[in-house]
């Protein structure tokens, strides 16, 4: 009832289902997620940025990206200032930290969730 109809994201980079990544990965525009990976993920720079872990996904690691779509696993705290949405299969180890969040039933976090708020103005104010 409330749910808008989301776009799909802009995938730029895929990890198929039999890969496994050893060491962190940085990516730019979008990254699909269907192996493994054990090291953090992070992009690099852009606010729009998404990252999606597929049921078949998992990483192990920290994962600091703008927008994250989950519906595999992540062991690691997520950094997701934009949005994180957790699908029915996602399971999160680790703290997230969000912008907006939107949950299905059936996904499950063994951690806090963390609202980021707006970005503070520098200390000292105007100059």
């Amino acid at each position: 009832m409330f749910t808008r109809a989301s776009r799909p994201a802009r995938i730029d980079t895929l990890i198929g289902k039999a890969a496994r990544v050893h060491g962190d990965v940085e990516f730019q525009g979008g990254l699909h997620l269907d192996g493994h990976i054990a090291g953090g993920v992070r992009s690099a720079g852009a606010a729009d940025a998404t990252l999606s872990v597929s049921a078949s996904g998992s990483i192990e690691g920290p994962v600091e990206v703008p927008n994250v779509r989950l519906e595999g696993t992540v062991k690691g705290d997520i950094h997701a200032p934009g949005r994180v949405v957790l699908g029915a299969t996602a399971r999160v180890e680790g703290n997230v930290y969000y912008g907006v969040i939107e949950m299905a039933l059936g996904a499950q976090i063994m951690g806090k969730l963390v609202r980021l708020g707006p970005q503070a103005p520098p200390a000292g104010g105007r100059s």
